[in-house]
Order: structure tokens, then C-alpha cells, then sequence
């Protein structure tokens, strides 16, 4: 049975949403080199509005066919009134695109500007976030009030659509059910058959008396036959059909834990750097996990658990004691999120100006009550010089696989640090 889809997709005037897509994906790479250009140079709020994607030319020319300069043939031009049989055409002179610098002019030659397009805002989203995942998540438990559900198949049924109809387990049911049938038939035919035949070679000699008894034999296995006829070849009860069953599926409830440092040491410019940070794993957790839970913790001195808002607005500041928002985070850990129902994530952004003693404290909370809880846990410091900080969580890493590290000190390193520490792999 043919099939037929209809695309309802909303597109504006003059577009062609199955030619746009085909176009994203063939220049995928060209158009991420662009998003990431345009990430580094926006502003915190700007970050989620679409963009204009400049191609270069000899990026989307397509190869064509043409004749060689060699060789000979002949052509025929119309309204030719210059040349005769035998001229020798003179080769046309180059020409190029012009450009501007020293020199004179060009007064011949053509070019072409660069392709330029507008990608959308989900479009924009889409190729940022492309090929990116909460590394090593798992599915933990099944949600009774919205649980994820996977059809798979479950054996025949004999009532469905007919696309779903099973030729061959129809067709062997009828056969079945033809020879279940017609056995008894059968054997009912089979002796009246051997007494017909028996009947038939009984010697002339017979008296007329007995060829009555030969003619009901022949009725009686000319009725066996009809009935074996009457059996239909395909009855609607030996169709069956495909079975598929909805099965619910354990969902992966996650806990992403946000820790910005908030004290006197960031100036404006590691504040920036680290908000810019935490906005895309934000756009990055809403846009591809919807049952994923985000707790935003400022600290300074101390650490507090904030809203959204308050997160990325606040202007509260203090000294530098990083273990408050670890110890804070495993509070909040043992009263509400228990491991064995969420998949936990961390992420810590900090120059790393820590006060000295407390650094030694932050990597005996990391490794001996954080790690053992978490899925994955990243620290990211916004500044480029190697503080008494990041010197504790280097000698942690080697041996702790579910921690990274990495270093971001512009706002170009932002994009290849996020897809590097979120980039999908196979986890177990």
C-alpha cells in the first residue's frame, strides 16, 4: 500500500524548506566556522539571534563541463558577419574581479561577490550545538507521569492496517488451515474412491441388482470433491498482521550544577567570559534536554544558591573561598538529587585566585565527595596564568575520568572549549 507524507512545515514566501536543508547540510562546515566567528564577537543577550553566513565564492561554484582549448572542431556561430572558413580566432583576454588597492583601474573583466544567506535563530542553534552531548548519561528509572515510549515488535495479530499485513505468515495460516480442513474430507474421499475402484473390477458377471450401489459410490465421491473445492484459498481469519507495542523506556533525569566565581579577583572581562560560558550550556541543556535540572550556585567568601537572574545579574562580591560552593553543591546533592535517580553534572568557572589553604580543601572535596557522585564535572579557568587552583586539579585529573580541565582566556576560546568538553562520544 502506497504511502503518502505531507510536509506541514511552516515556510515563508518563496522558500523551499527541503531545498534549504539540503543547502545547510552540504556547506555544514562553512556555516560552522561562520557560527563560531559570530559567537566570539556577540554579546551575552545577542547569542540566540540568527545570523548572516557569507560563503566564498569558490566555496559554491559547482563544476562544470566545457570543451578544452585543443584540439579541432568545427562550429557553427550564428550572425556571424567577421569571420570566414580558415580564420584564426584570436584567444579573448582574461579578466577578473576587480578589487581595490594602488594601481589603475581595470576597464574590463567580471567577477562575483561572495554568497551571502541569513540562517534563522534554530538553524543558528542547530549548527551550534551540532554533534554535542552530556557525556556519559544514562537512563536511571521510568516516570510514571511522562514516560518515554519505543515501539518494537511483538509477534502477529490477526485485526490491523493492512501496510502492516504478512504475506507469508497469512498465506501459511490459510495453508494450515485448508489441510485442518480437508483431512477428514480427504480420508472420506480416499475410501470412496478404493470402492468405487474396488466395485468397478468386480466380474461382468454381476447382476443388475448391484450397479445401483455403483452409482451412489460415484455421487458420494463427486460431493467429496466439491466440498474439498468449496474450502476457500484466503479467509479474512488467516491474515495477519505486524504487532508493535509500546514499551516504556527508563528516561535520564539530569542535575546540571552551574559554580561561577563571583569575587573581587574577576574583573568585568573573566565575569563576561565566564557568563558567556555558562549561557551557551544553558541554550545547550533547554534545547536538547528537556527533563535536565540546572542549580546556579555564586560564591565568593561564601555560596549561595540563585535563580536564573540572580545568576547572571547579580553584582555581589567578596574574597575567594572556592570549597563553599563544592560543599554547598554536596548538600544540595544528599537533600535532593540522589545519584541513584540522577545523572549528575558539574561545571565550575573561576580565574583560580584562590585563597592557599583552601585550594588543598577543593581538591579533597572533589575527589572524595563530588567525583564518586557525579557523571562528568568540568572546570574552566578564565584566565591564562596557572594559579595555586588549577596546580590541585592537575594533579587530580590523570586519574579521574570523569573530570576536565581546560583554560579559556578570550572570548574566541569559548566555542572550541565548550564543543571540546561537551563533544559526543561513546560512553558506556
Amino acid at each position: 500500500m502506497l504511502q503518502q507524507i505531507v510536509d506541514r512545515r511552516l515556510s515563508g514566501k518563496n522558500k523551499s524548506i527541503g531545498n534549504r536543508e539540503r543547502f545547510l547540510r552540504r556547506y555544514r562546515d562553512q556555516i560552522r566556522d561562520a557560527v563560531r566567528k559570530a559567537v566570539s564577537g556577540r554579546s551575552i543577550h545577542d547569542i540566540e539571534q540568527g545570523e548572516d553566513i557569507t560563503l566564498p565564492r569558490r566555496d559554491v561554484s559547482e563544476p562544470v563541463f566545457g570543451h578544452g582549448r585543443g584540439g579541432l572542431r568545427e562550429t557553427v556561430h550564428p550572425g556571424n558577419q567577421e569571420y570566414v572558413q580558415g580564420d584564426r580566432i584570436a584567444r579573448p583576454p582574461g579578466g577578473g574581479a576587480g578589487g581595490s588597492g594602488k594601481g589603475q583601474a581595470s576597464p574590463d573583466g567580471m567577477g562575483e561577490d561572495d554568497f551571502v544567506f541569513r540562517i534563522t535563530r534554530d538553524e543558528f542553534m542547530q549548527v551550534f550545538f551540532d554533534d554535542l552531548a552530556l557525556p556519559r548519561l544514562v537512563r536511571t528509572q521510568l516516570l510514571p507521569d511522562a514516560p518515554e515510549w519505543k515501539t518494537q515488535r511483538a509477534g502477529f495479530v490477526s485485526a490491523g492496517n493492512p501496510a502492516s499485513l504478512h504475506v507469508v505468515r497469512s498465506v501459511r495460516t490459510a495453508l494450515a488451515r485448508r489441510i485442518a480442513m480437508g483431512s477428514e474430507v480427504r480420508r472420506q474421499l480416499r475410501e470412496a474412491q478404493a470402492a468405487l475402484a474396488l466395485a468397478e473390477t468386480v466380474d461382468e458377471t454381476v447382476g443388475e441388482s448391484d450397479r445401483p450401489e455403483l452409482g451412489l459410490l460415484e455421487e458420494r465421491a463427486v460431493l467429496l470433491k466439491r466440498r474439498l473445492h468449496q474450502i476457500p484459498f484466503l479467509d479474512p481469519l488467516d491474515l495477519r498482521f505486524r504487532n508493535r507495542v509500546r514499551i516504556p523506556q527508563p528516561t535520564a533525569k539530569a542535575a546540571m550544577f552551574c559554580l561561577m566565581d563571583v569575587s573581587g579577583s574577576m574583573d568585568e572581562g573573566r565575569k563576561d567570559i565566564a557568563k558567556r560560558f555558562f549561557i551557551l550550556l544553558h541554550l545547550f541543556l533547554r534545547r536538547h534536554y528537556e527533563k535536565t535540572e540546572v542549580i546556579f550556585i555564586r560564591h565568593h567568601t561564601q555560596a549561595a544558591e540563585v535563580n536564573e537572574e540572580e545568576f547572571f545579574r547579580a553584582t555581589e562580591t567578596g574574597g575567594t573561598v572556592v570549597s563553599s560552593a563544592l560543599t554547598l553543591m554536596h548538600q544540595i546533592i544528599q537533600q535532593r538529587y540522589p545519584p541513584s535517580d540522577w545523572n549528575i553534572f558539574g561545571a565550575q568557572a573561576s580565574d583560580g585566585d584562590n585563597w592557599y589553604q583552601d585550594s588543598s580543601r577543593c581538591s579533597e572535596l572533589l575527589q572524595h565527595k563530588l567525583l564518586p557522585l557525579v557523571r562528568y564535572f568540568a572546570y574552566v579557568q578564565v584566565a591564562g596564568d596557572e594559579q595555586n587552583l588549577w596546580d590541585e586539579y592537575s594533579r587530580l585529573q590523570p586519574t579521574q575520568p570523569a573530570f576536565a580541565m581546560r583554560k579559556i582566556t578570550t572570548p574566541a576560546d569559548i566555542y572550541p572549549v565548550f564543543r571540546e568538553l561537551f563533544k559526543q562520544t561513546v560512553t558506556p
